[in-house]
Parts: structure tokens; C-alpha cells; sequence
């Protein structure tokens, strides 16, 4: 959906790599940036997203907003109370508020006090992780999809691909999985992919016979995805002029990139809405809790909307497994690679990859923004 005015259409061009002249453009750093206390309501259009998407009336969608962002400064200050009887924590969309996991002996009065509900599990959130750790450091045969800390369950995780469950490399990554800690195994009818596409026309950048979705604005360039990079050398926009060039990648173990702007191309915190929403400030990188609704931004689907599902979680594509990633309900297709994952208007993350289509539906992988701004020292171009 091209734009209707020479502006937009620049703008449109960089993803918004530029920076509205009535905006004044401030700086965030990597580490989980709040918004600003003074912060917009939420547009019309963004709200009809999550109504379509969500299945929500207007006011729910208004409603679940402002919980979320409630239960995204309440999880910092819960993990804290907890320390190190820490389970995870998630918002609970029935109740609007954040569920908080924690092991025995640990002061419930102090997590409930900081206002969210609290579970008593066996397994604390670092020995999770630790269990998480080890089955990493396994080699996953192409029938493993993926593996990542269920926080509901207390368990970790592991799918398998539902046509490679008899295979014995499967069976015997399986065993050695489930002495690594509580593993529970669950099945899937895909196989994990990218979601990179071959030249076809349209937004937002190239490079080599590649096309991506440009993530987020940052000092200098913009953010994207580490299987993006194909070593082509420039990385032209929509309208095949040219940008710059990738300046770090990392793929597998890790999926993101950064690109540097020049050549009259200019950054601006915004996430293109592709006409479903109006185009959204982006206003920090606060970390949205697991449960949390969010939204995608990409070349190919434009905007769709879901909810996290799980973090820290594995991923084993065909290249190789990529860690630290998180999962959400959003449908994605080719050519959204490396585009934005937004919750409200803090940055979350660049797509990866995912499963399934925005016809009959699927999940989706996203590289958390924050990992990648503190990689490479970048800071995140904010309204």
C-alpha cells in the first residue's frame, strides 16, 4: 500500500527512517525504556486491530491496554520481591492482572503487595533456565522444532515436528532432554522457517534477490533480521535506491542485524500501520510481559495482531537453532522478516520466522529489540 504524498512516501520508504519535523526525536537506550508520562491514548485504528484480531469490543481493547502496561511496571518490581524463589510471571487477559510464579518459602505478601496474584510452583525460574540451557547445548535434529520455558506449566517445553516423532534421532534428543530437567514434549504440524522472500516488488528493502522488513529506528540505521544479511553488499529501499549497508548480523544462535542510513535517507520512531492502523510513535522498549497483546508491522501481511506466548525460547530452523527468542499467536508470511513487533508503543522486537500463514492462522518467533541495541551498542530512535 503505497503512500499518497511525497512525504509519506519517503517516510514509508525507510519503514520510517526519518523523523517527522513537528516530532522531537529523543533518544532511548537499550535497557527496558518506559514510555513517556505524557503518552497518547490508543488510535481508533488500533483498537478496531485488536477487536479483529483479539476478538475484543472496543472497550476491552481500551481496557486490556492500560492493564498491560499496569502489569508491565508490576513484573519488575514482583521479580524483585520474589528473588530467587522467581517462577516467571505472565498477564492473566481474565483478570487483568500479572500472575507471578514462586517456589516455596518466598514472601508472597511482599509479591502480592507490588499487586499481582501469585502461583506456588515446584521449579524456580533459574532452574528452569538452567534445565533450558542444557538441552541448548544439545544437537537438535531437524525434527525438533523448538523449545522454550512454559511458565503456566512450569516446565520446559519441547515440540517435535508430529511427522518425525518415530524418528530415532528424534527419540534419542528426546531422552537426553528429559534428563536435562522437567521437560514435557509437545507436538507440532510444522517445521519452523524464515520468512525472507526473493525480489518481488514493493516495500520496504532489498538486498541480493532477498527482501525484508525493516524493525525499528535506531541512531544511525535501523534494526532488522540476522538471516536478512545474505552478504550482497547494499541494502537498497523500496524503490531500489540505495540505503547502506548491514554493519553486524548474526544467524544462526542469534537473528538480527543493524544497517547504517545515508545517501538522503533519515530515521523517524515510527512503525508503519499499512492503513489498518495509523502509523505508530514508537516511545521506548519496555519489555510487555508474557500474555501481553502486541502487534507486527511487516512488507508482505502489513499489520496483524496477538498475543506473547512464551519467552526465551529455542528455535530450530534448518539453518540452526537461534535462541532467546519470543513467541507469539501473530500470523506472519514471507518478506515480513526482520519487521516490527510493537506492544502499545514500546518496541518489542524483529521478526524472525514462524509457522503457518495470515489465512489459516500461525505462530511467530521475534528477536527481542533490547538483546540486539545492547549487541551493538545502539540506541533506539524514540518520540
Amino acid at each position: 500500500m503505497r503512500r499518497t504524498t511525497a512525504m509519506r512516501t519517503t517516510l514509508s520508504a525507510a519503514l520510517l527512517l526519518g523523523t517527522w519535523a513537528a516530532v522531537g526525536s529523543q533518544a532511548a537506550s537499550a535497557t527496558d525504556t518506559p514510555a513517556h508520562s505524557t503518552e497518547a491514548p490508543a488510535s481508533a485504528q488500533l483498537l478496531s486491530a485488536m477487536q479483529h484480531d483479539l476478538g475484543l469490543t472496543k472497550s476491552q481493547a481500551a481496557a486490556r491496554l492500560a492493564a498491560e502496561k499496569t502489569a508491565t511496571a508490576v513484573e519488575h518490581k514482583a521479580k524483585r520481591a520474589a528473588g530467587s524463589s522467581y517462577g516467571g510471571s505472565w498477564f492473566d487477559a481474565a483478570d487483568g492482572k500479572l500472575t507471578v510464579a514462586v517456589t516455596r518459602g518466598a514472601d508472597t505478601d511482599a509479591v502480592r503487595a507490588t499487586g499481582a496474584s501469585v502461583r506456588l510452583v515446584e521449579h524456580s525460574a533459574r532452574q528452569l533456565d538452567a534445565a533450558k540451557a542444557r538441552i541448548d547445548a544439545l544437537s537438535a535434529p531437524s525434527g525438533i522444532s523448538n523449545w522454550y520455558v512454559d511458565v503456566k506449566t512450569n516446565k520446559v517445553v519441547v515440540n517435535v515436528v508430529t511427522a518425525h516423532q518415530a524418528d530415532n534421532d528424534v527419540r534419542a534428543f528426546l531422552a537426553k532432554a528429559r534428563k536435562a530437567g522437567p521437560v514435557t514434549v509437545k507436538h507440532t504440524t510444522e517445521a519452523p522457517k524464515t520468512f525472507a522472500a526473493g525480489t518481488v516488488g514493493g516495500d520496504p528493502y532489498y538486498t541480493g534477490n532477498v527482501r525484508c522488513s525493516i524493525g525499528f529506528s535506531v541512531i544511525g540505521g535501523f534494526v532488522s533480521a540476522g538471516h536478512c544479511d545474505v552478504h550482497a553488499g547494499a541494502v537498497y529501499g523500496w524503490d531500489h535506491s540505495y540505503v547502506g549497508n548491514f554493519q553486524g548480523s548474526s544467524f544462526p544462535d542469534n537473528d538480527y542485524s543493524w544497517v547504517n542510513v545515508g545517501s538522503g535517507w533519515w530515521t523517524v520512531p515510527v512503525v508503519l500501520g499499512w492503513g489498518t492502523v495509523s502509523d505508530q510513535l514508537v516511545r521506548g522498549s519496555a519489555e510487555a510481559p508474557v500474555g501481553a497483546s502486541i502487534c507486527r508491522s511487516g512488507s508482505t501481511s502489513h499489520w496483524h495482531c496477538g498475543t506473547v506466548l512464551a519467552k526465551n525460547e529455542t528455535v530450530n530452523y534448518s539453518e540452526g537453532a537461534v535462541h532467546q527468542m519470543t513467541k507469539t499467536s501473530v500470523c506472519a508470511e514471507p518478506g515480513d522478516s526482520g519487521g516490527s513487533f510493537i506492544s502499545g508503543d514500546q518496541a518489542q522486537g524483529v521478526t524472525s520466522g514462524g509457522w503457518g500463514n495470515c489465512s489459516s492462522g500461525g505462530e511467530t518467533w521475534y528477536q527481542p529489540v533490547n538483546e540486539i541495541l545492547n549487541r551493538y551498542g545502539l540506541t533506539l530512535q524514540t518520540a
